[in-house]
């Protein structure tokens, strides 16, 4: 599809690659441009790309009222030979359409995801931060935008990018593990529901979780099934852990538990890590035993913005603690997180497609 390029002004653009002086943080800074495209009378039209600035939306949209919106998460990276490339960025694609059929939404072809995101990249590139371990944050998201108060599925829609330039996750060195909050209170997602897509909806039903993990001094809630027996999610992130001969476990994905990017990439991997990765439940009561027996050696998330958040201490309600080994970061996560980002960064030679270069275009 044909892209309009509706452009700032050269003089309104930046004109100097950006070169930060202190660490950016993750998600507060915006490029000059969005890209955006339309779904009306049941076909995507009007592919632009135009300067960033708020939207004109109805009152009574449905994305407003009953929260048909999605979204998704990638990044790219600027690696030795000067040119940016964009990382499994196939894969976020073909999530969105997966979260799409879930929440009634349309469709739409990968191919155009992909050279819309390329396209943006292109026009902003030099927003991309010259910084030890920063990268290019992509958001690409799509909203319902019918004006009815009638329960039902749009029949129109707004897809759009936006992009903003990140710091590493780690602005002080990947040193300090996360603790988790082990609580019953709270569930992410039932079976049958919502859980397997990237729902906007689903991440409004966690912020209470992520309140009350605050008052244990924990970053967030493990997130258990429905019945409070089995692991599910670390937060936003897959949950991982990896037991003392060296085997990563990630719980198995069901349509509770979204598909990480990144858990799957590394399971893809386990070859090159020299690890055995496999899927499996992972009973609470058990993982907690292991845990204390020092079967189970580290754990952590797995996921887009920090590749490894390596878990240090999980805590109870009763303010309780359960120690992970010697609560520092382990060898085997360490491991996994320097090789995964060096994939992304270039200095380690990814698979076959993993990596796509944004070429020049304007």
């Amino acid at each position: 599809m044909d892209i309009a390029y509706l452009l700032k002004p050269k003089s309104q653009r930046r004109k100097e690659q950006l070169k930060p002086t202190q660490p950016l943080p993750f998600g507060q800074l915006r490029t000059d441009h969005m890209f955006l495209i339309d779904y009306e009378d049941g076909e995507w039209q009007n592919a632009r790309i135009v300067p960033y600035e708020p939207f004109t939306i109805s009152p009574g949209a449905i994305a407003l009222h009953y929260g048909q919106a999605l979204f998704e998460g990638a990044k790219a990276f600027m690696h030795p030979d000067n040119e940016i490339y964009t990382f499994r960025i196939d894969k976020n694609a073909k999530r969105l359409n997966k979260s799409a059929e879930i929440l009634c939404m349309p469709s739409i072809d990968e191919n155009l995801q992909i050279q819309a995101i390329h396209a943006l990249i292109d026009v902003d590139r030099l927003w991309f931060p010259i910084q030890n371990g920063a990268s290019l944050y992509i958001r690409p998201f799509m909203f319902a935008t019918e004006d009815s108060l009638g329960v039902h599925p749009s029949k129109s829609y707004r897809y759009a990018i936006i992009l903003s330039p990140s710091g590493p996750y780690y602005p002080e060195g990947f040193t300090k593990p996360i603790r988790l909050l082990i609580t019953k209170k709270f569930h992410r997602a039932v079976s049958g529901g919502t859980g397997e897509s990237k729902a906007a909806g689903n991440y409004a039903a966690s912020l209470r979780a992520g309140e009350f993990a605050k008052q244990f001094g924990a970053s967030q809630v493990l997130y258990l099934d429905a019945q409070n027996k089995y692991i599910e999610e670390a937060g936003a992130m897959n949950h991982y852990h990896i037991e003392k001969d060296g085997t990563v476990v990630i719980p198995e994905f069901t349509d509770t538990v979204l598909r990480s990017i990144t858990s799957e990439s590394i399971i893809e991997l386990q070859n090159s890590l020299g690890l055995k990765v496999i899927q499996k439940r992972v009973a609470l009561d058990e993982f907690i035993e292991k845990i204390k027996s020092k079967e189970i050696i580290e754990a952590g998330g797995f996921g887009t913005a920090a590749v490894v958040s390596p878990v240090g201490e999980y805590v109870f309600e009763d303010n309780s603690i359960l120690t992970v080994g010697d609560g520092s970061i382990g060898a085997y996560s360490r491991k996994i997180y320097e090789y995964y980002t060096g994939l992304q960064t270039g200095k380690i030679a990814a698979p076959n497609g993993w990596l796509k270069k944004v070429e020049k275009r304007i």
